[in-house]
């Protein structure tokens, strides 16, 4: 990833207000590029913008009858590019769930809660450093 190029985020959510208080969040606090899509099969459709990190609603069809579901979508994200980190995002607060997101390759799992903007900013944190880290390690790899 370029050091001068701006991150680019997906938020991914069908609660209109939701997506629109997380935007803000995200452009307040960080020099972001934020795309927000109400639906899985938007964002699917916008995939060639290159997003860096795509934070996902788990549920996703509350608004469009019968529209993907977060699970749906993930897969889909990953069968187009696996290495793609998607943070998921539920109202449940079930282990189940967050379990069943993992095994679709979720990157990591966050309750909707006060503290969800806090949790994202770290995880992203978190997957950056990842990113770099395994950079320098192909770097290395190469060399040996």
């Amino acid at each position: 990833m370029n050091e001068d190029r701006k991150i680019k985020i997906f938020l991914v959510d069908d609660d209109a207000l939701f997506l629109k208080s997380l935007e803000i969040e995200f452009l307040d606090n960080a020099d972001f590029i934020v795309e927000t899509y109400p639906t899985g099969e938007l964002c699917l459709a916008n995939l060639s913008n290159n997003p860096d990190v795509i934070i996902l609603d788990y549920q996703l069809d509350g608004i469009v009858h019968g529209a993907m579901n977060g699970l749906d979508t993930l897969d889909r994200i990953k069968d187009f590019n696996v290495d793609i980190p998607v943070i998921m995002l539920s109202s449940q607060d079930k282990i189940e769930v967050a379990i069943n997101c993992m095994h679709h390759k979720a990157f990591d799992y966050v309750v909707k809660s006060e503290t969800a903007f806090v949790r994202l900013q770290k995880i992203i944190t978190t997957i950056f450093k990842y990113q770099k880290m395994e950079k320098e390690l192909n770097w290395y790899m190469d060399r040996m």
